[in-house]
């Protein structure tokens, strides 16, 4: 199962949680496509820590959509 499929059963189930998809196939799903599946963040590996953790914090942040 693709993270944008686990996405969009997790949303079936419970449409306020928050979703940031980690990746490093940016072929695979962009963020538009990401963003009409309900995903808050996508995020390209590799990844330093630090970005990590900011976008975690913006998502945590952000008003209920």
């Amino acid at each position: 199962m693709t993270g944008a499929e686990l996405a969009k059963k997790i949303r079936l189930i419970r449409y306020d949680i928050p979703i940031i998809l980690c990746t490093g196939y940016s072929g695979k799903i962009s963020r538009e496509r990401a963003s009409e599946i309900g995903i808050q963040e996508l995020v390209i590996k590799p990844m330093a820590m630090r970005e990590l953790a900011q976008t975690v914090r913006r998502v945590l942040d952000a008003p209920p959509s």
